[in-house]
């Protein structure tokens, strides 16, 4: 068929893998930061979104697209873009977590009534990071840009749109929409209504468009991909299907599986996205991951999280013991915003290195076990769990991992997920208008090359790590998961 191209515009940087449209084999690819300056080396909550489009532009350099015949947009998400009735941006980009937000998400809950309204709204109670959210901080904190938004754009709307050249008609996808806070993943509807609600008036929303469908074609002919969120986007470059989970293990931790229809819930544990293929991506969150390591390792005066993983290896399966229930910062699943971290189980002869290292890393992986037993609770079928993020190399999250979660895991090798992602999108929409491909079937990629671990014999002994987890996490948080 040809070559496709997918751009993944992250917080930092843009991305661009060049594929073949028939294996997905990644033929060449473009890397530029983005020109953003931050005093402090922080991430600025506000950006240009010019500096996006002059990254791609640097990452598509040196002839990388010659011969493309279409391209995928993936981008971060919870980007909020305000647009004037002009088509200018209002004000720079409010990007991330931003903890700006916080007071404003709370009274959007309450101006609602109650979390519970809101899951059954759109399927997720309002964070700070969602632009639901963000809406409502710029119509309390800055009226005079809130009065002047006429049309509300996410990170990879606003890419789309302006490689279309600024066409009247804009669009997003369900994936996109759905992190949105003000679009529903069961009915598959925006709710003006809260819109209304966090901005005080109504706004111009883009168009959701089917998983296969194009956002347009550029006047030179090169087909536009409806483009998605980053975490659908690294979930379909991935290939994960019914029965996959993945673990993400960053600051933070996040599981989310594909399901096929969507999950309503009103502890708002579980924030129910659209995957980018047409069915539903249920997502649980954790406070806590490897920044439980990197305390411990800090704790125990280790360089690294490597020196801290060598440490771990040499003691045995439940580390003497000791448990570290790891809510270093609050914990959002369970929900405790206000509790620490707790260690138990300290006896003279746990009370090794060797052995809080391992209590740091099987509490880290049960938290997270917890946030998948949440969704396997719920019906969501978890035979797989793909392991992400530089900590998934280390040798204790690998001995322990795959006994814990009950289930095989598997270790893609570091690529751009993303970026695949949004070039495999571009070759199904391709295929889609050329005849050559079913738009209801994406095409089917060669999976990443990846290390495959099995519970094996280890299971029962993981199980008993994780009841002692369960039972020490019980007596601390009575009724917690209830």
């Amino acid at each position: 068929m040809g070559i496709v191209a997918g751009l993944d515009s992250s917080p930092d940087f843009t991305r661009i893998v060049v594929c073949d449209t028939d294996s997905g084999a990644v033929l060449r690819q473009g890397y530029a930061p983005h020109p953003v300056e931050s005093p402090d080396g922080a991430r600025p909550s506000d950006v240009d979104p010019q500096a996006w489009l002059l990254s791609l532009g640097e990452a598509a350099g040196g002839g990388l697209l010659e011969g493309v015949q279409a391209i995928g947009v993936s981008a971060q998400q919870n980007a909020l873009v305000p647009v004037d009735a002009q088509g200018n941006t209002v004000r720079p980009a409010m990007v991330g977590g931003d903890k700006r937000a916080q007071v404003a998400a709370a009274d959007l809950i309450d101006a609602l009534g109650g979390r519970e309204a809101w899951a059954q709204a759109v399927g997720c109670v309002p964070q700070a990071a969602q632009p639901v959210t963000k809406l409502r901080w710029l119509a309390k904190t800055e009226p005079e840009h809130a009065a002047r938004t006429a049309v509300l754009l996410q990170a990879h709307d606003w890419l789309v749109w302006q490689l279309l050249g600024r066409p009247v008609r804009r669009t997003t996808d369900r994936g996109g929409a759905s992190s949105t806070g003000y679009w529903s993943a069961a009915g598959g509807v925006y709710r003006s209504d809260l819109v209304e609600l966090a901005l005080g008036h109504p706004a111009m929303l883009p168009e959701v468009i089917g998983p296969s469908q194009a956002a347009g074609t550029t006047p030179e002919g090169l087909l536009i991909s409806a483009g998605t969120g980053e975490t659908m986007a690294a979930a379909f470059g991935l290939g994960i299907g019914l029965g996959d989970a993945v673990v993400s293990l960053g600051a933070s931790g996040s599981v989310m599986a594909v399901h096929p229809e969507a999950l309503m819930d009103g502890s708002g544990m579980i924030t129910s996205l659209a995957d980018a293929t047409g069915m539903h991506l249920p997502v649980v969150t954790t406070l806590n991951a490897v920044r439980t390591l990197r305390g411990t390792a800090e704790l125990l005066s280790l360089p690294d999280l490597e020196s801290l993983s060598d440490l771990a290896m040499k003691s045995t399966p439940g580390a003497h013991g000791l448990v570290l229930l790891p809510y270093l910062e609050g914990e959002r699943t369970p929900n405790l915003p206000h509790t620490a971290g707790t260690l138990s189980g300290l006896r003279r002869e746990s009370m090794k290195p060797e052995h809080l290292a391992r209590a740091a890393f099987e509490g880290m992986l049960c938290g997270l076990a917890d946030a998948l037993d949440v969704l396997r609770g719920r019906g969501v079928e978890v035979r797989r769990v793909f392991l992400l993020g530089a900590a998934a190399e280390l040798p204790a999250v690998q001995a322990a991992a795959p006994s814990l979660f009950g289930a095989q895991v598997v270790v893609p090798q570091p690529a751009d997920y993303a970026a695949i992602g949004a070039a495999r999108q571009a070759a199904w929409a391709l295929g889609a208008t050329q005849g050559t491909l079913d738009p209801r079937t994406p095409p089917l990629w060669q999976g990443p090359a990846a290390q495959v671990l099995d519970p094996g014999d280890e299971l029962a002994v993981g199980q008993a790590v994780r009841q002692q987890y369960v039972s020490v996490r019980e007596q601390t948080h009575p009724g917690a998961f209830r």
